[in-house]
């Protein structure tokens, strides 16, 4: 394509997915259910710290060139000094979600009449 920029981090998205031992499970068509709705869950089974937070870091990155995964992530985010069962599920969710869409990424294309917008919200 002419005049494009596409940007992926394919490569990145398929080391996470492995790297945290997803690539075999079964892929998901969203990064999180139409019902998410993650609580600070103060009795559910505790996860390990410093994995979750391992793998928030790294999907954090991801996010650079895959807003589609944005929300999920920021909202599992939330959840890193006390990490719980249900959030490492989500985390996981939103792994096999990247699992089947590593290929995903931002293109950017050039047109005549393209007109660049930007906002800010500053107090």
């Amino acid at each position: 394509m002419e005049d494009t920029i596409f940007i992926s981090q394919s490569k990145y998205a398929k080391n996470i997915v492995k790297k945290y031992g997803m690539e075999n499970a079964s892929q998901k068509r969203t990064s999180a259910a139409t019902h998410l709705k993650l609580t600070k869950d103060e009795k559910g089974v505790d996860v390990d710290q410093s994995v979750y937070r391992s793998m928030i870091g790294s999907l954090l990155y991801l996010t650079a060139s895959r807003p589609d995964i944005k929300f999920a992530v920021g909202v599992c985010a939330r959840y890193q000094a006390e990490p719980k069962m249900s959030h490492l599920t989500q985390v996981k969710r939103i792994l096999k979600y990247v699992n089947g869409t590593s290929d995903y990424g931002i293109l950017y294309s050039h047109k005549e009449d393209s007109v660049l917008v930007g906002y800010c919200d500053a107090d």
